[in-house]
């Protein structure tokens, strides 16, 4: 399945200038993986779906205008939602320098605006206003919260199988909105999406 395919069954509104963007940024994970080691995934249809549609399947359940992407990685879901919603103010946090001079690079070449890098450890970045706080494959969900509290009050977990232990463990303050089943084109498997705030004194 290609991307324009995986975006028409995910039932998204994406304009085809931001596809070819998306697409350009597929490119750029494979060019840098070489040396960079970004992702296991050496095949591209597998970047697609695992990566691309994988991180755009979370649109529907979402809405922000500034999010902050922790433990960003190659960028994901950071920046396929940059790209999709260029009204978005995105901040991608990866501690890794490596990692995240790819980022830097991957902002300048697909001309993202909106899109910002951080290159530190997420409990040392400054006290954050985003609307949305997210991560994909960062850590378990407590952990998560623990270390990125303090950028948002609203988080957004992206897990695979339904994360019934992790969630049993939150403490009291984490009101969990929604745990949503995401069904993305071309991955087997399990994906689940939590949704969480947290309630301050």
């Amino acid at each position: 399945m290609n991307l324009r395919q995986g975006i028409e069954a995910l039932d998204l509104d994406i304009p085809s200038s931001r596809i070819e963007k998306l697409e350009a940024y597929v490119g750029l994970i494979e060019k840098w993986n070489k040396v960079y080691n970004l992702t296991a995934i050496r095949d591209r249809e597998k970047m697609v779906s695992h990566h691309l549609l994988d991180s755009l399947s979370i649109l529907p359940h979402i809405e922000a205008r500034s999010v902050a992407d922790v433990g960003s990685g190659a960028g994901l879901p950071g920046i396929p939602l940059a790209i999709a919603r260029p009204d978005w103010q995105v901040t991608l946090i990866e501690s890794n320098q490596k990692k995240a001079a790819f980022l830097r690079q991957a902002v300048i070449e697909l001309g993202l605006k909106n899109a910002g890098v951080l290159a530190e450890r997420v409990e040392a970045v400054g006290e954050g206003k985003f609307d949305l706080v997210t991560s994909r494959a960062f850590s378990e969900i407590g952990e998560f919260l623990r270390l990125s509290g303090h950028l948002g009050k609203r988080f957004a977990a992206m897990k695979g199988q339904y994360p019934e232990k992790e969630l049993a463990q939150l403490p009291e303050r984490v009101v969990v909105e929604a745990v949503i089943p995401l069904e993305v084109p071309g991955l087997e498997g399990e994906r689940h999406l939590v949704i969480m705030k947290l309630e301050t004194d």
